[in-house]
């Protein structure tokens, strides 16, 4: 059976250009690591993007996804990185009918391709871009209870071999991230870890009750990054663990891994 994973997906596409320091070797290091951590090749990869979000959870629901290239800034050649992974609508209508099961309303995309939250950290973790990608979107208004339901209703999917990956970051103050101070980022890193380790039924209450975190609204003025950590938790029975930690501009940024 295979774990669900929140991991952070970097700045834009920070890993594919050069930074004084390097400030990002570490995670990018963890990255490409991952599937030697999981039991088995995944046949399907469904990834919870912080960069998507619509009023019903939404699939992706082409055979041949296109990039999104939603990033501005950035030198000329992360404007052509390519990730050619197919899509698969078989999946996206499996997760609508779960969602369904669920009583969970849901739509596809057949549209839409994948966003930097998806096809940035991929290309690390799966470089050869040869198994199926799926993105699912948040729902408007970042509802914790309703984001860890969707995980819920997705869990069945994790013995069918396929890889629940929520994308996001665990800081995520785009004002201050680079300034190199920790203006509470520690306290609030290790709330999470604390909540995030928990046996589920405790993990999801402090989830739900996130914004009383210390320096919570700090670390996340809006929670777009943190709520896909919901959606793999929710797929996820009592086994957690911190599988990345790491210093990046002063700030503490963490993966986590369920199971």
């Amino acid at each position: 059976m295979q774990p669900t994973l929140y991991i952070p997906h970097g700045g834009g596409p920070c890993f594919f250009m050069e930074w004084p320091g390097d400030p990002w070797k570490q995670l990018e290091a963890y990255l490409r690591a991952l599937p030697t951590t999981l039991p088995e090749r995944p046949r399907a990869i469904l990834v919870i993007s912080a960069h998507w979000e619509r009023d019903l959870p939404t699939v992706t629901a082409t055979p041949q996804p296109s990039l999104i290239y939603d990033y501005t800034g950035f030198p000329a050649h992360t404007y052509a990185l390519r990730y050619d992974a197919p899509g698969s609508p078989a999946l996206a209508q499996r997760v609508r009918d779960l969602l369904a099961s669920a009583g969970i309303a849901s739509a596809s995309d057949e549209r839409r391709g994948l966003d930097h939250g998806v096809f940035v950290p991929l290309k690390l973790i799966f470089p050869a871009a040869d198994i199926p990608v799926v993105a699912l979107s948040l729902q408007h208004g970042y509802d914790p209870q309703r984001h860890l339901a969707i995980g819920a209703a997705l869990a069945p999917l994790r013995a069918e071999g396929v890889l629940i990956l929520g994308s996001g970051m665990s800081y995520h103050n785009l004002g201050r991230i680079f300034d190199g101070h920790d203006d509470g980022a520690a306290a609030f890193d290790a709330w999470l870890n604390a909540a995030a380790l928990a046996p589920a039924d405790l993990r999801a209450a402090q989830f739900i009750d996130w914004e009383r975190a210390p320096h919570a609204r700090d670390a996340h003025p809006e929670e777009d990054h943190l709520v896909p950590l919901f959606v793999a938790a929710g797929a996820a029975s009592d086994g957690a663990e911190r599988d990345y930690h790491d210093v990046i501009y002063g700030k503490l940024i963490s993966a986590f891994r369920f199971t």
